[in-house]
């Protein structure tokens, strides 16, 4: 699934070529991309608009069209944008035809899980964005403090807050994973026992890990691609990724794979130490079922 930096590769590609022009023609062939609106409605509602602008929120790309219309697009697991496309690929959902300059884009999903919602306003916008998505991680007000906060009195691990993207917007399985072994920590740690220095260390490296998918134009891994076809690089950077197996670049030591969260998830259990049971757990299971405290 496309996460923060792969969008906001997109969001960088496609701006220059949408912003200033008019959406003179939608065709939604697939009705799922719209729900709950049936399409003829969203195409209603979007045709003849100016494209203000391109934004991102999260994992979300933002189009601000004239008269205070938005539209929020998720890429989800296998969509693409693409830039007149030849010849066109099989999995076409909608097809978008632009003026000045003249261009035609189509989005194509293989796995149809990709949507577009239609949102009348700035407020409708704002309040839809409010209900999905924290702060973004690069967004100042996502401090060392802000993440333990987030983290307080949570006993599933970090590795799941980092995924929540109602907390932490942008983040998916590749970059908790990145970010997890720059900091030492290991995915299974309990979130609530987050160290103030292990959340300082995290920040920053969920950042770096971030703004390291950018630079390299995001990770495909299987089906990410650019506006025009090519594919990102940051898989030949991955410290842990993917990587089981292979020696960890820091120690040397095997990288393993186990399930956290229900995703596959990789770590280096020399750099990023197992979390050691907590004691009153130990003494709750110690006492069984039935004990009560006299």
């Amino acid at each position: 699934m496309p996460e923060l930096p792969e969008v906001e590769t997109i969001r960088r590609q496609l701006a220059p070529l949408v912003q200033g022009s008019t959406l003179t023609r939608i065709e939604i062939s697939d009705p799922r991309w719209s729900r709950p609106l049936a399409p003829d409605e969203v195409e209603r509602a979007l045709t003849g608009r100016r494209i203000k602008a391109l934004g991102r929120r999260g994992k979300y790309l933002v189009w601000e069209f004239s008269g205070d219309v938005y539209l929020a697009q998720h890429l989800r697991m296998t969509g693409a944008i693409l830039n007149e496309p030849s010849p066109e690929p099989a999995h076409v959902r909608v097809r978008m035809w632009l003026t000045r300059p003249k261009r035609r884009l189509v989005i194509d999903d293989p796995r149809r899980f990709g949507t577009g919602e239609l949102l009348l306003g700035a407020g409708a916008m704002e309040e839809f964005f409010a209900a999905r998505l924290g702060y973004e991680p690069m967004d100042e007000r996502f401090t060392a403090e802000h993440l333990r906060s987030l983290a307080r009195g949570r006993t599933a691990p970090i590795k799941s807050l980092l995924l929540d993207q109602r907390r932490i917007a942008g983040v998916g399985n590749i970059y908790a994973d990145e970010a997890l072994h720059r900091a030492g920590i290991h995915p299974l740690r309990p979130a609530g026992r987050l160290t103030r220095e292990q959340a300082e260390r995290l920040r920053a490296a969920i950042v770096a890990a971030l703004e390291e998918g950018i630079d390299a134009r995001g990770a495909t891994i299987d089906d990410f691609r650019h506006v025009d076809g090519v594919r990102g690089s940051f898989q030949d950077r991955f410290l842990v990724h993917r990587r089981e197996g292979e020696p960890c670049p820091t120690c040397g030591r095997a990288i393993v794979k186990m399930t956290v969260a229900g995703r596959g998830t990789y770590v280096c259990e020399t750099c990023q130490p197992r979390p050691r049971p907590d004691p009153r757990s130990v003494r709750r299971q110690a006492a069984g079922p039935g004990s009560r405290r006299l």
